[in-house]
Order: structure tokens, then C-alpha cells, then sequence
């Protein structure tokens, strides 16, 4: 038997599932090639079963011939809950994250969960594998229930607004738009003003013959140039948004955000103050801040799922018309 042939039937088995369909597959395939080689004149030879198996087709577009497309992995009428239930359990998952790094805890429920005890920078490390991992498992249940053949009635929760009933901005939406996006210029403008005259924004007081500054100078420097970079972000954001409607807009900005609030929880606490803080109250100070930025963080998470949650199912609706 020619070795192109054998490898070429192993490249089709491949992408071919069921051991005893597999082999009934690849037996027709090996029986079509070889009549096929044999049709030619002269000599029944490797050459001619290579031209065989060139007229025959890439081993991908052959072994989809022989799907079955009435099965497909996860049924049409599940994809739906592909990304809802995911974005259920991620947020879940986001709320132990939340709290293993205020608390410093580790959860662990064998074999389904392990919450390992995670800092600021950790935990935001953590999350995205997280949400591969909650899309992961949630595509593996519907496999299984699409591969039954069962009728099996999934509960459909709803977030206040469903996604199909979110409406593409209208003129008033981009008239507000441009009326919050100048807003957000004016303070972009005023935080570097503030900067550029005292190279912080960060003050005690709002005298400004005689301002104090909360912070020491680097870090109100470093603080206040992560701020200013927000705020940038978030205004250019808007200017966007008044003339294109694309949600890669958002997600954009929500990745940059996200990495700017990576940037202030890798702040020391040494030397931060430039006033005097009570010992006792610098731990409450510490954990409310990393609370309110790790809250923050969630938000503008949840907010960059829904816009790659909305994106993909886009793109799954086009490829079903296709």
C-alpha cells in the first residue's frame, strides 16, 4: 500500500470522531482513491494514487463530507447560553477573587474550584485565565447535552437589559455622547493644568497660593500620571464612539483601564503620604483603596466581556447566515 496514501488517510482521520465510523470512513475513502488510481492509463503506480489523492481534495475539506452537520458540537439553540451562563459563573468567580484578596483567603470546593490566596496584581493576572477557564467548562456541558440527543431545558436568567433588545445609539445617544466626552476634555485639560503648575493633582487643601499635597512627589507624580492617562483614555473613548458605533472602541479603553488600575495597585505604601496619617488608620486606608480599585476593575471587567460577548455573537449569527 502506498505510504501517501496511509498518510493521507491518517491526516483525514483526524478530524473524523467515533473509532468504528472513523474506520468506515476512511475504508471508503481508501477504496474511491484507489478505483480512481486505477481509472488512469499504464502502470497502477505511487504516481498515479498521488494524483489520485490530489483530485480528491485537502484531507479537511474531505472528512467535513463525512460529518455529521446534524449534530454540530454545541446545538444552534445553546450558543445563546454559551456566553450567559460563562459570564454567570465568571462573575462568581470574580466575587471569590474579590474576596481572597481583601480577606487573603483560599477557597478550595474539590474537583470544581480552587481560589488560591492572590494579591492586587495577582488577582488581575488571575481573572482572564479565569474566564477561559468558566468558558471552558460551561462549552463542555452543552457538548455533552447536544452529543445526548435529549430535549434538555436550560433556565434562561435575564440581565435587566438582554443583549437582543440593546438598540444601536441613535442621534440623541451621540448627541449626549459628545456633550459627556467634552466634559470628560475639560477635566483631562484642568488634571494637566494642575499637573504641568504642580506636578501633582493630588492635594490636602484648595488653597492655591499655598496648596498641600497628599502625596510625596514621586508618587503623586507617578499617581497623578496614571489618572491623567484615564482620564485621557476615557475621553478619546467618547470622541470615537460619536462617530463610529464599533465595540472595539470599549474594548480597547476597558484594556487600557485595566492596566492603568494594574499600575496604581503596584504602588508602595512606603513614603506615600506627604501629611501625617495615624498608624492605625493606614491598614483601613490600604484595604479600602485596594477594595474600591479591585471593585473598579471588576466593573470595567464585566463591561469588557459584554462588549466581547456581544461581538462574538455577532459574529456567530454571520457565520450561521453563511
Amino acid at each position: 500500500m502506498s505510504d501517501k496514501l496511509e498518510a493521507y488517510l491518517e491526516e483525514i482521520s483526524h478530524f473524523l470522531s467515533g473509532r468504528a465510523e472513523r474506520e468506515e470512513i476512511l475504508s471508503e475513502i481508501r477504496s474511491h482513491i484507489m478505483e480512481k488510481a486505477a481509472e488512469g492509463p499504464g502502470e497502477f503506480t505511487d504516481a498515479a494514487i498521488e494524483k489520485a489523492i490530489a483530485a480528491f481534495g485537502p484531507a479537511r475539506q474531505v472528512a467535513e463530507r463525512y460529518l455529521d452537520e446534524s449534530r454540530p458540537i454545541i446545538a444552534p439553540a445553546y450558543k445563546r447560553f454559551l456566553f450567559r451562563y460563562t459570564t454567570l459563573l465568571f462573575a462568581f468567580h470574580m466575587f471569590l477573587t474579590i474576596v481572597a484578596v481583601i480577606f487573603k483567603k483560599d477557597f478550595v470546593i474539590f474537583p470544581f474550584l480552587f481560589m488560591p490566596r492572590l494579591g492586587a496584581i495577582e488577582s488581575l493576572m488571575y481573572l482572564p485565565t479565569a474566564f477561559l477557564a468558566d468558558l471552558g467548562i460551561v462549552t463542555l456541558v452543552l457538548y455533552f447535552i447536544t452529543q445526548s440527543g435529549k430535549d434538555v431545558r436550560l433556565p434562561w436568567p435575564k440581565f435587566a437589559v438582554d443583549i437582543n433588545e440593546i438598540k444601536p445609539p441613535v442621534l440623541l445617544d451621540r448627541i449626549i455622547t459628545g456633550i459627556v466626552a467634552v466634559i470628560m476634555l475639560g477635566l483631562t485639560d484642568g488634571a494637566a493644568y494642575l499637573f504641568i503648575k504642580y506636578h501633582t493633582i493630588f492635594f490636602v487643601n484648595l488653597n492655591w497660593k499655598d496648596p498641600r499635597p497628599l502625596f510625596t512627589p514621586d508618587a503623586g507624580r507617578r499617581l497623578s500620571l496614571i489618572l491623567i492617562a484615564m482620564l485621557a483614555t476615557s475621553t478619546m473613548s467618547l470622541f470615537i464612539k460619536i462617530l463610529t458605533k464599533s465595540r472595539w472602541v470599549d474594548i480597547v479603553g476597558d484594556i487600557v483601564s485595566l492596566g492603568l488600575i494594574g499600575l496604581v495597585l503596584t504602588q508602595s505604601w512606603e513614603n506615600l503620604f506627604a501629611v501625617h496619617v495615624a498608624e492605625d488608620l493606614l491598614p483601613k486606608i490600604r484595604y479600602g483603596a485596594k477594595f474600591l480599585l479591585l471593585f473598579i476593575a471588576a466593573l470595567i471587567t464585566v463591561d469588557l466581556i459584554k462588549h466581547i460577548v456581544i461581538l462574538s455573537r455577532r459574529k456567530l449569527t454571520a457565520a450561521a447566515h453563511d
